[in-house]
């Protein structure tokens, strides 16, 4: 069948359905009433990044004519129109459900106020709050007088001020100011009134002080109103052979800060004469530039939203499990020695990976840690414990990745400290994004060799931990151990590729090793044995993949996926997708986990990987999929995957449509696999809590 006749959904269409998901939540009456706000500014987030990565690279792609419709499938003109028009429509709903939000805040007694609704109290606490603690920060540029128009930056929010005056009524003045939120948090709880809760946001307070910051300017009249530019965020590397690459991707991380603009948001009672004056400016003229809203933007910064009002507004905080095999054991290594173990986060503590690594750097017989590292927190655990490694003699060997979008700076800040300590840095592999989540720890103790590696799905960042699902194998099974350190070998001198037959590794041999599991799955069927494929993942939008899932649907092999973010596959379709069903879960925590499972006949295949179905992942990056020979752990997969299946709260079906329609199933009872997950993994950490006990009591 040719590609023009299988469905194949555009990849940023479907991203925009992904993030009407998110929406979704937030309008979401079972959802507490602050984690509604928080999923606004979860959207908001993301649709700030999709314009900064996405929408910006297809602009550029509108410069090459046919060969940007080949790449894209689709005109890029076109394309930006119906971004457009979804993106409009959806700000529209936006602010539908952050209106509805304020209303029930209200109802908890709970208030967001404007500069028009403060009490003299209340007015006098925020003048007094506004000179100690914002007016420092304020730089106002006269514009219509300013020789030189202000740069505005990326991620930023301004308010874009008109002087109206009886005496100049022909006389224009405008004023440019930067709202400081990088310095000053975006909200201010008012004093208390009467059990009543007030917060007023900074825009808000810069509002009803303007006359403090203006006060030589002859005007009846100011008035704000926000703005906020978002710019091409795609890096640009120089050729310049004297540098190094840290040096470049340095530099290009500074002039991404210069991106061309690709939108600008606006408050929709912005005066016309005040937006065309911007507009030519910046030299924004063309409608799809343009994103009309509400008052306030930025709404990212509503996931700092205060906790206030009762406990009921929010999630329940989780605590994070002890893993029932780490149990009171003292040595971690010990215990991966005796067995392979399998962590689910944030459900698992991720702070006994950074126990590991401090054991690993204080244990005399280990001799060196090996890691990659793509996106590691600010104040990063794991750094210090490799730190603490080098300082106890260890040989520490980073394969850091520095072109981690938006972690660039961050990454360059690791690798100077961990070179400066002594570490073996190596900036990843020259055409590939180095992408795995592994390390490796080698140990010997009595003239033997014990190589101890994880393999995971998710970063060694504890703070993305504790939001994100993922999972990690920590094994010393050899036929594992010894790929991933060949693997290693292949990052330090990138000739020595190697062979790899228990490890699925990009770009080497995952394009070709899932094709032939699934076209195992259609030879299985065709011979009448049972055949089947589980797929979790983020995104799926590779299409030799997808025409091969159709493949094996139309051969009769059930096909089940979950797919969180991007899926180009059409599931449902009479003759193509009939035996394939795709949902995707969107609750408190992000899934981000990648599991593959196929039949095999009754001997299932299982694996646990760091990349997605995208040509990315498959072909221009380094991904590992690791598989999972343990009896025990592939029950756990198992039924991790059965609860998630079984889910019909928070899963979405996903269809020709993109209706985003919640998945029913039969059961009369509500399953909702993410809370499912962590109460059947509580039992399990209870269980091993009471063997240790008993064995302690025995003793």
């Amino acid at each position: 069948m040719s590609h023009r006749k299988l469905p194949f959904v555009n990849r940023d269409i479907s991203w925009l359905s992904f993030n009407e998901r998110v929406l979704q939540e937030a309008e979401d009456p079972n959802v507490p009433l602050l984690e509604r706000l928080r999923f606004l500014a979860i959207n908001s987030s993301n649709r700030d990044e999709f314009f900064r990565v996405r929408v910006a690279t297809i602009r550029r792609m509108e410069k090459f004519d046919r060969r940007g419709e080949q790449i894209l499938g689709i005109n890029p003109g076109k394309l930006i129109k119906e971004i457009q028009r979804k993106v409009i429509s959806e700000q529209v709903r936006f602010e539908n459900i952050y209106q509805a939000i304020l209303e029930e805040l209200s109802k908890q007694n709970i208030q967001i106020v404007d500069e028009t609704r403060l009490t003299k109290l209340q007015g006098d606490f925020v003048r007094k709050y506004f000179k100690d603690k914002v007016q420092p920060f304020l730089v106002p540029i006269m514009v219509s007088s300013a020789p030189k128009f202000p740069y505005l930056k990326d991620k930023s929010i301004y308010l874009a001020i008109k002087f109206f005056s009886k005496k100049k009524k022909k006389h224009e003045t405008y004023s440019i100011l930067e709202i400081p939120t990088d310095v000053v948090s975006r909200f201010l709880v008012l004093p208390a009134d009467k059990n009543h809760t007030r917060i007023i946001l900074l825009d808000d307070v810069i509002r009803y002080c303007i006359d403090e910051i203006f006060p030589v300017v002859d005007y009846d009249v100011a008035k704000g109103y926000t703005i906020k530019i978002t710019r091409d965020a795609e890096l640009d590397f120089d050729a310049d052979a004297s540098k190094s690459w840290m040096e470049k991707v340095e530099k290009s991380v500074k002039q991404r800060k210069k991106g061309a603009p690709v939108r600008l948001t606006y408050d929709q009672e912005i005066p016309k004469d005040l937006l065309g004056f911007i507009l030519r400016k910046i030299k924004l003229r063309k409608s799809e530039h343009l994103t009309p809203g509400g008052r306030y933007h930025n709404f990212k910064d509503f996931i700092q939203f205060p906790n206030v009002g009762g406990v009921h507004l929010s999630y329940r905080p989780i605590q994070s499990l002890e893993h029932p095999d780490f149990k009171g054991q003292r040595s971690l290594l010990q215990v991966i020695e005796q067995k392979d173990v399998l962590l689910s986060y944030p459900y698992h503590s991720f702070s006994r990976i950074i126990d590991l690594l401090r054991e690993a750097s204080i244990d005399p017989q280990v001799q060196s840690i090996y890691i990659t590292l793509y996106r590691a927190a600010i104040n990063s655990s794991v750094i210090n414990a490799l730190v603490n490694a080098i300082r106890n003699g260890k040989q520490v060997t980073a394969v850091l990745e520095l072109q981690a979008r938006f972690d660039e700076e961050t990454n360059i800040s690791h690798a100077s400290r961990l070179q400066e300590e002594g570490a073996q840095v190596i900036f990843g592999v020259p055409g590939l994004k180095v992408h795995s989540k592994l390390f490796l720890i080698t140990k010997k103790e009595k003239g033997k060799l014990t190589q101890f590696a994880y393999i995971g799905t998710g970063n060694f960042n504890e703070q993305t931990a504790k939001l994100y699902t993922d999972h990690a194998l920590l094994t010393t099974d050899v036929r594992i151990t010894r790929e991933v350190e060949r693997l290693f070998a292949f990052y330090k001198d990138n000739y020595k590729i190697g062979h790899y037959k228990h490890l699925i590794v990009s770009p080497f041999n995952t394009r070709k090793r899932f094709l032939k599991l699934i076209d195992q799955e259609i030879a299985h069927v065709k011979e009448g044995k049972p055949a089947w494929i589980i797929l979790k993942m983020n995104s799926l939008f590779d299409r030799e993949m997808i025409e091969k899932l159709y493949e094996a649907g139309r051969a009769g092999v059930k096909i089940w996926l979950i797919v969180r973010g991007i899926c180009s596959l059409v599931p449902g379709l009479p003759g193509i997708g009939d035996n394939i069903r795709v949902t995707s879960i969107v609750d408190r925590f992000l899934e981000h986990s990648r599991i593959f499972v196929f039949c095999n006949n009754g001997e299932e295949q299982y694996y646990l990987s760091s990349g997605d179905w995208m040509y990315r992942n498959l072909d221009y990056r380094s991904e590992v999929a690791v598989p999972i020979y343990d009896p025990r752990l592939q029950q756990q997969l198992v039924k991790y995957l059965e609860i998630q299946l079984n889910d019909n709260v928070k899963a979405r079906l996903i269809d020709e449509e993109l209706s985003n329609t919640h998945f029913k199933n039969d059961s009369k009872k509500q399953h909702r696999s993410q809370w499912e997950i962590y109460d059947w993994l509580r039992r399990q950490s209870n269980d091993a809590t009471d063997n240790v006990q008993a064995e302690v009591d025995k003793s």
